[in-house]
């Protein structure tokens, strides 16, 4: 008889320095309310993005989280492949720690645990927020994906016809919760509402007209 265990419905947040501190704290929001544990790191540069973008303080964010972590704190249960997870988003990711969980060469909690995703061979998604990108930029994000992460840029789907920035932030990350089969209902899908899309004669009559 098998009596394993299913793996435990925990996923990693990850959110560093780069611009787009909305995208971790609207995942946090988006998870909150469901099954999945949220285990959270962030930088000590994301924790001034997040004041400065957002208005909001390290004490603010932490309850949105099912756990917290120190980003110094290497021996947190997150650093260790024996700790079972989904996987991990890095959202936003900067440059810095994109190449840092390139290299290997891991000094902190957040670079460390997306390392351990890596070996584990557990999905990783890193939100890189960067433009434009010069060769190193792209060379990093290639050795990534190699080594099996998801490079995931937050761009917006204008089919959607987002209304506001917020559906816009919930797009994106709907999109990005789909690579690790987490559905919120976030998302407004290509051709699932053909009514509210225009069809290619309506199309052409509006180049026409241009």
């Amino acid at each position: 008889m098998n009596t394993a265990s299913p793996r435990p419905q925990r996923l990693v947040i990850g959110i560093s320095g780069a611009s787009g501190a909305i995208y971790g704290v609207r995942l946090l929001e988006l998870l909150r309310d469901t099954p999945i544990e949220t285990h959270l790191v962030v930088s000590k540069s994301a924790l001034i993005t997040l004041s400065h973008e957002t208005g909001l303080s390290w004490s603010q964010l932490k309850p949105m989280a099912t756990v917290c972590y120190s980003n110094q704190d290497i021996g947190a249960a997150v650093a260790s492949g024996s700790f079972k997870t989904m996987g991990m988003i890095v959202a936003p990711c900067s440059v810095r720690t994109m190449s840092e969980i390139a290299s290997g060469v891991t000094s902190t909690l957040l670079t460390r645990a997306a390392d351990v995703i890596l070996k584990e061979r557990r999905r990783l998604v890193l939100m890189v927020r960067e433009t434009p990108l010069h060769r190193n930029h792209l060379r990093t994000m290639t050795e990534l994906a190699e080594l099996g992460a998801i490079i995931a840029p937050p761009v917006p789907a204008f089919y959607a016809k987002p209304a506001s920035l917020a559906e816009m932030v919930d797009h994106t990350l709907g999109r990005v919760l789909d690579l690790l089969d987490i559905e919120l209902g976030v998302v407004r899908r290509w051709r699932e509402t053909p009514e509210d899309l225009p069809t290619l004669d309506e199309v052409e009559m509006t180049i026409r007209e241009r």
